[in-house]
This record gives structure tokens, C-alpha cells and sequence, in this order.
């Protein structure tokens, strides 16, 4: 199950046939009309987006109707945790409390009521300008706050909000001194979830403010500023990535980013326990079937990539009792291992990915996203790393070119820095190493050039040795 939110960053850029998908929201102007709850379609109907999984409430000019301005695509909505046994108290008897909400602050509100049976919490998307997400999450704050006065149930109801783990780094700024001024500045107090909560599935963490409804609204105001200054970041990030990336890449099939994936789905109706197929994911998309031709089946010849990371990265990579690295290497259907230093003070280290093209991108990307998430580049750097990859030593002059005509065609058309030692001695194999250093999307498309280039030689080769006749027998 995807809500709305999730099926948007889904479609966006999404191609079919070569047809790209553009994906915006209008709201239906007669469920505008009666307060903008928008009717819920039985169990089992065809309509898409209005299941009994979720509520939807909304203005017309929140979210592009004759109202307002249209809602940007990559706009950050604000996300928030609420006890369950107040939702209905949010939501008031017939919708009037929620539909009063959205009317004053010209927004939409997806509450998600129904996802994780039994959970003692629920997550609220919402969607508008800055100032009305702010003016929304007051209300519902003083919503709970008036309900757990009356009914004792609990002696705080403190503020959560749900963020990217991609941009928290952002939000926590370097010795967490973004995080302590705005703890001081609106006399809060500020904690987020471990990272060990986090799953390949759930990259979502909890930031709780703690303080009266006056101070939390401030805090709201001032983290949502950081998230959303991130988020901006790496939208931009996106854009000039993907406009230097050559024609016929299909980065929706690709579906990872290597500004640290926070344009890519939230975990709304994701959170908790999930079954996925073990080829598809969330959060880096569907199988990279059609890539380049690359095959999604397990069929796939076996590559070796050596990636070389920052050595102070090496300890984020493998996780608490290397749970992070077990994952990615599950979910990447790849092996991936991290080789010993030569010298302690070496300022990277190697991690030899071993895995068909499919695991390649998967586990690659996720760990160009990892060094991003962890503050290993900073807010507006490029996360370029070295990747080696062997080729054999008859296709080196071939990926060179005459007068390195290739090799200069091969960084032009990819953006990649790409280099072929000419003082190599073949290893055993016969094989030498070409470096190629980028971005991820540079790297990845240099990659499978180079691959490309090292079958169209293997072909050759075969092609002759079948036409090489061979000496006949003598007759006996």
C-alpha cells in the first residue's frame, strides 16, 4: 500500500514506453464545495487514491485549485506522529474538526489512520505553504493538548515529525549545533530515533520536541526550515545530475540518487514490519530491467566492482554488529566486503561489490546515499567516489581509442573522470584496471559504457576464432 504522497515521488519522471509521466494533484471541486473531505470509495473499487486505508481532507486552493496556487511537485510536506486515541478527536464527528483545520489554513491533510493495525501511534501528512503546515500542526497540537487535559490520559503530548534520515544530518548540523540553537532559541527540548531504527525499508526518523504548544510550534517552524533548506539542496543537486547524464539512461528505472534519496518516497505505510519482493524496494525502486539493456534476472554475468570510500565511512557502512552492511547486501542481492588496508593511515578503503549489473546499482547507489546521510560531504557537495573495474588487457587499448579519442568521448559523454594506466602489468587473469571517478550517476554510466565496450571486443574475438579454420585431419 502507497499513499497519495508516496505514489507522487513514484510517477514523477516515471517513463512507460518512452512516454514520461507528469504528475500533479487536483482536488475534486465538488468534495471542495461540501468542506473538501473527499469521498471514500468502497472496498474493492477501481478508483486509485481513495482506498479505507487512509483519509484525505483538503482545500481546493491548498493544492491547486481555483483557489490557489498549484502545488510544486517537489515541495516537503510536513510530517507528524500522533497518539492514535487522539486521531478521532482530530478528526471530530463528521469530519467538522479536521475539515475546519484544512479550511483555515488552506491545506490538505492526509491522516493515516488505518496503516499498522495496533499501533499506538499514527502518521499525519500535510500538505501546504509553510505557514499554513505550521498553522495546521498548532491546531492539532492544541487539539491533543485539550484532549489529553480532559480525559488524563497521558501527562504530555509532545511534537514529532517524521523526516528523511537524509536530511536529519542537515537539521543536526555539524557537533549538533544547529539542533542546540534551536533547542535554545525556543526553550525546547530536541531528541531524534537512533539510526539503528531505521530498515532498507523505513528511512524515516522520529525528531521529538518536547515543550508547551507555544515553544513546539516555534521549534516546528525552525527544524522544518533546516529540513526543508536540505531538501531544496538536493532536489537542485538532482536536477544538475540528471542533465548531465547521457540520453537513453532510464533513471526512473535506476531509482536512486546520490544526493542521499530525499526526493525519493516517504515511508508513510511503510513503517514496520514489510514484505517486499526481494527485487523491488521503496526506496531505490523498481529492477533495473531495461537499463542500458541491463537483464534484472538472476542470470546476469557477475561483476566486480572496487569502490573506494573514505576510511573514517568504513564503521557507518558495516552498522552496529555489521547489521548495515548484512542488509544492503541482502536487499542488493550482491557481496559486499570490505578489504584491509594496506597502510593504517590510507585516507580511503576499498569495498569489492561483487553481484550481476542489477546488485551493482542497487548497492553502489545505497552506499553513495549512506556517505551523504552521514555527513561524510557536507549539505552542498557532490558524494564523488573512485570506482575500479577490470578489463581485459586486449580491450584497454579499445577503451582508450587512437589518441585517446574514446576515453575523451567516454568523460564527455558521462561526466566521469576516466583513466587507463598505461604502465599496468595483466594480472593472472590477463586483465589490467581502468579508474573511473564521479558522481553516482556519472560513475554508473561509465561503468556500463566500458562493459559495453569490453563485449563488443569479446565478440569480436569469438567471431574470429570461429572463422580461424582449422587444420584438417590427415585420412587413414
Amino acid at each position: 500500500h502507497l499513499n497519495w504522497s508516496s505514489l507522487h515521488y513514484f510517477l514523477i519522471g516515471h517513463s512507460f514506453e518512452n512516454h514520461s509521466f507528469s504528475v500533479s494533484y487536483i482536488l475534486d471541486e465538488e468534495a471542495g464545495r461540501d468542506g473538501g473531505v473527499r469521498p471514500q470509495v468502497p472496498r474493492g473499487a477501481s478508483k486509485m487514491g481513495t482506498g479505507s486505508r487512509e483519509q484525505e481532507f483538503g482545500q481546493p486552493g491548498a493544492m491547486g485549485g481555483p483557489q490557489g496556487p498549484r502545488h510544486r511537485q517537489q515541495e516537503l510536506p510536513l510530517r507528524i506522529l500522533v497518539p492514535t486515541q487522539f486521531v478521532g478527536a482530530i478528526i471530530g464527528k463528521e469530519g467538522l474538526t479536521i475539515k475546519n483545520i484544512t479550511k483555515q489554513t488552506q491545506s490538505k491533510v492526509d491522516i493515516h489512520r488505518k496503516e499498522n493495525a495496533g499501533a499506538t501511534e499514527k502518521s499525519i501528512t500535510i500538505h501546504s505553504s509553510n505557514e499554513g503546515c505550521s498553522q495546521a500542526c498548532r491546531m492539532i497540537l492544541e487539539i491533543m493538548e485539550k484532549e489529553a487535559n480532559d480525559t488524563k490520559i497521558v501527562e504530555e503530548v509532545p511534537l514529532k515529525i517524521l523526516a528523511h534520515n537524509s536530511l536529519v544530518g542537515r537539521l543536526i548540523g555539524k557537533e549538533g549545533r544547529n539542533l542546540k540553537k534551536i533547542e535554545q532559541d525556543t526553550g525546547t527540548k530536541i531528541t531524534i530515533s537512533s539510526l539503528q531504527d531505521l530498515t532498507i525499508y523505513n528511512q524515516e526518523r522520529t525528531i521529538t520536541v518536547r515543550g508547551g504548544v507555544e515553544e513546539c510550534c516555534n521549534a516546528e517552524v525552525e527544524i522544518m526550515k533546516k529540513l526543508r533548506e536540505a531538501h531544496e539542496n538536493d532536489v537542485a543537486s538532482l536536477n544538475q545530475q540528471t542533465n548531465m547524464m547521457p540520453p537513453g539512461l532510464n533513471l526512473s528505472a535506476l531509482g536512486i540518487f546520490s544526493s542521499g534519496l530525499s526526493v525519493l518516497p516517504p515511508a508513510s505505510g511503510l513503517r514496520g514490519s514489510l514484505s517486499a519482493p526481494a527485487n523491488y524496494s521503496p526506496l531505490l525502486g523498481p529492477p533495473l530491467g531495461g537499463l542500458y539493456g541491463v537483464p534484472s534476472s538472476g542470470t546476469a554475468e557477475q561483476e566486480v566492482v572496487y569502490l573506494f570510500i573514505p576510511t573514517p565511512a568504513v564503521g557507518a557502512l558495516i552498522g552496529k554488529k555489521g547489521q548495515h552492511i548484512k542488509e544492503l547486501a541482502h536487499y542488493a542481492g550482491a557481496s559486499i566486503k570490505i578489504a584491509a588496508p594496506d597502510n593504517p593511515d590510507d585516507p580511503e578503503r576499498m569495498v569489492i561489490i561483487t553481484g550481476p549489473p542489477e546488485a551493482q546499482y542497487k548497492a553502489q547507489g545505497r552506499i553513495y546515499g549512506k556517505l551523504k546521510e552521514e555527513n561524510f560531504f557536507t549539505a552542498k557537495e557532490e558524494v564523488k567516489l573512485g570506482a575500479h573495474i577490470k578489463v581485459p588487457s586486449s580491450a584497454a587499448g579499445r577503451v582508450i581509442g587512437k589518441g585517446g579519442k574514446t576515453v575523451n568521448e567516454l568523460q564527455n559523454l558521462t561526466s566521469a573522470e576516466v583513466i587507463v594506466p598505461r604502465d599496468q602489468t595483466p594480472d593472472e587473469n590477463d586483465e589490467v584496471f581502468v579508474k573511473i571517478i564521479g558522481h553516482f550517476f556519472a560513475s554508473q554510466a561509465a561503468q556500463r559504457k566500458i562493459r559495453e565496450i569490453v563485449q563488443q571486443v569479446k565478440q569480436q574475438e569469438r567471431k574470429h576464432q570461429q572463422t580461424v579454420p582449422t587444420p584438417s585431419q590427415p585420412s587413414k
